[in-house]
């Protein structure tokens, strides 16, 4: 967007001093998922016995009938779990009597459920038990057996990820029993069976450019979705915890560990290569050439899982002039970005979208950028910031008359003040069928459905349009980099959506969890 004598006043601030920004180090946790089955005990009439996982039994008599009895169950998931039990009896002339008694505890946690289930057999004179419990989260089996002088039983449960098991021993036969069941649950990053650009894909509108630096857009992702650049000039790429699922935060932090680091790339997810990197000086740039985010500026959770967004402050900019496959002339194209409504410097222009070629202004509809804030043409409902689109040399919410200078009040349009919000603009050609050519729509990102606000025609001279098809985010297409705002994710199609593929890119939103 190029910018006006009005403009050029209003919004003006120093780049932010980034050195001086407030770091934000977070931990990922990462659960991992084990299954153990199968553990079973066996039990062996020798004096003394040990059992499995940890347990230790131990027997005395008081003549040649010492016994000792062992059995052992276990439940297994991702967790661990340890008993010890001990018997003693007395016996004469082969008869003994004896008990024992045993205790197995266990703790974990993990996803899953799961049962066990064991039994042990014998027969003898003499009596003895022995019982044991787990507690945990998870699955797991298990099973016991045993022979001795006496009888007895051992029983334990646990729910949960936990293995256990509980021995004892007593010389002649034995009969028992054990038994023992486990579930469990937990929340693990296991990614997304589909993203927003895959429903897009359903609608047959594919995502030609796909950023997010907090997770995968696509249900399949699972490649780097951001770089970052230390102050020792060496990167790292940031991946996902797995496939469609969220930014890997712990390698970040790690790797900027004690030091300062700045986002250097955001990768395209679509495939199509239309990465972004640090945008050139343009031909409205009011100082040097754009610098890059601060890697860590903006921490917030998706889904429970600690991410980074991308703060964009007045001299921030993102740029691509030679993309693949983003929507020129007339063609349609649908662009939306998740960003924040409690973030917005007033200024122009914190643009995503498609722009010109070259960073220099072009003339009416040269541009098609969504552009959330409080510039200052078109406005809406209280004090901002607005979802608008800037189409060059202009910035616009409805039809109507156009120009340099327009100021029009569109009161149908609210404040979207959120910390969290869902922004989209539908461009339409002049003669394209199922709406528009000019559509605004917008929602709170954590709840709730879109509102479509506009619908129409759009402002006089912009139709049809002559769009150039690059790319750019946090600044205008001639580089005005006055505004700012925060990032975490966006998408443009080749296209014009449904509202029901609209209203189902916006569920997969709200499913995601953001939160700070």
């Amino acid at each position: 967007m190029r910018a006006s004598l009005h403009e050029r006043g209003l919004g003006d601030s120093p780049p932010e001093d980034h050195a001086t920004r407030k770091a934000g180090i977070s931990n990922v946790k990462i659960r991992s998922i084990s299954l153990l089955g199968g553990a079973v005990a066996v039990v062996a009439a020798c004096g003394s016995s040990s059992g499995g996982s940890g347990e230790s039994g131990s027997s005395s008599g008081a003549d040649s009938g010492a016994t000792a009895d062992s059995g052992s169950g276990s439940s297994s998931g991702a967790g661990s779990s340890s008993g010890s039990s001990s018997s003693s009896g007395a016996s004469s002339s082969g008869a003994s009597s004896g008990g024992s008694s045993g205790s197995s505890s266990g703790s974990g946690t993990s996803s899953g459920s799961g049962s066990s289930s064991g039994s042990s057999s014998g027969s003898g004179s003499g009596s003895g038990s022995s019982s044991g419990s787990g507690s945990g989260s998870g699955s797991g089996s298990g099973s016991g057996s045993g022979s001795g002088s006496g009888s007895g039983s051992s029983s334990g449960s646990s729910s949960g990820s936990s293995s256990g098991s509980s021995s004892g021993s007593s010389s002649g036969s034995s009969s028992g029993s054990s038994s023992g069941s486990s579930s469990g649950s937990g929340s693990s990053d296991a990614g997304s069976s589909s993203g927003p650009c895959d429903l897009y894909q359903a609608g047959n509108t594919p995502c030609v450019a796909a950023f997010s630096t907090v997770r995968a857009v696509f249900g399949s992702y699972d490649g780097n979705l951001y770089q970052v650049t230390r102050a020792d000039n060496t990167t790292l790429d940031i991946g996902v915890l797995s496939a469609g699922g969220v930014a890997n935060a712990a390698a970040q932090d790690n790797f900027c560990s004690g030091t300062t680091c700045s986002i250097s790339i955001i990768y395209d997810q679509s495939g199509k290569g239309n990465h972004l990197t640090r945008a050139p000086k343009g031909s409205n740039n009011k100082g040097a050439q754009d610098i890059l985010a601060v890697a860590n500026a903006l921490p917030i959770t998706v889904g429970g899982h600690n991410a980074y967004g991308v703060h964009i402050p007045p001299g921030t900019g993102y740029r691509n002039d030679t993309t693949k496959g983003i929507a020129t002339g007339d063609n349609p194209e649908i662009i939306y970005e998740v960003s924040d409504g409690t973030y917005n410097p007033q200024g122009c222009c914190f643009d995503f979208g498609n722009a010109e070629t070259q960073p220099v202004a072009g003339g009416d509809g040269f541009m098609e950028a969504l552009l959330f804030g409080k510039a200052f043409w078109d406005t809406g409902s209280g004090n901002g910031p607005w979802v608008l689109a800037d189409m060059e040399v202009g910035v616009y919410n409805h039809g109507g008359a156009s120009g340099t200078g327009r100021v029009s009040n569109y009161p149908q349009e609210p404040s979207m003040t959120e910390p969290f919000v869902t922004a989209m603009i539908k461009g339409n050609s002049a003669n394209g069928s199922g709406g528009g050519p000019f559509t605004v729509k917008g929602a709170n990102a954590q709840s709730g459905a879109l509102s479509t606000w506009y619908d129409g025609a759009r402002p006089q001279g912009y139709s049809p349009m002559h769009k150039e098809g690059a790319i750019v985010l946090g600044i205008g297409g001639d580089d005005s980099n006055t505004g700012g705002g925060n990032f975490f994710e966006g998408v443009m199609t080749s296209g014009y959506s449904s509202d029901a593929t609209d209203d189902a890119v916006q569920a997969n939103i709200v499913a995601a969890k953001y939160a700070k």
